[in-house]
């Protein structure tokens, strides 16, 4: 018994429509979307010791908002850190030039942006400044070392006392 037609297209297109769902989700949850398009921005750099995943054109916000991406990453030879170059969006001029920058990863994807916690101070950041406050990227492998290291809480509590090396105090 052959199906009908109308149901073969009504299946081919519920199909096709879940790919179109997969495919506007995982635009919208990686990079690639939500980017910056202005062509009035300024630069600001940070550097970093470890930047984890962190990938040019990825997010740079303040307070989960959007102000700008990565423009470019690169490695200080002499100093042995990344140098991230951040492309801000000209209306957001404001940044007091305390702040500080820090790497975290949003979402079950794993995608890494740079967070930026604005300061107190009265000047502001200016094209090719530089953000003296910086914090790496956390690495699951480093906070799973030590953990490993330091055990677990209750094996310390549960250790004996260690013995008074002195000896007893005599009585006269």
């Amino acid at each position: 018994m052959n199906p009908r037609p109308s149901y073969a297209i009504g299946t081919g297109l519920f199909i096709l429509l879940g790919f179109a769902a997969l495919a506007y989700l995982a635009t919208q949850t990686t990079s690639v979307a939500n980017g910056v398009h202005s062509s009035n921005s300024y630069s600001i750099k940070a550097r970093f010791n470890n930047i984890g995943q962190l990938k040019v054109r990825a997010p740079v916000k303040i307070a989960g908002v959007r102000i700008g991406d990565v423009q470019s990453i690169t490695l200080e030879p002499q100093r042995m850190d990344a140098l991230v170059v951040m492309s801000i969006d000209k209306k957001y001029d404001d940044i007091p030039d305390d702040s500080s920058a820090a790497i975290f990863t949003s979402g079950l994807l794993g995608d890494q942006y740079v967070g930026i916690e604005p300061g107190g101070s009265p000047t502001y950041l200016k094209n090719g400044d530089e953000m003296v406050l910086t914090q790496s990227a956390m690495s699951i492998e480093n906070l799973i070392g030590k953990f490993l290291v330091n055990g677990s809480p209750k094996s310390s509590s549960s250790e004996a006392a260690p013995a008074s090396s002195a000896p007893p105090a005599s009585k006269p």
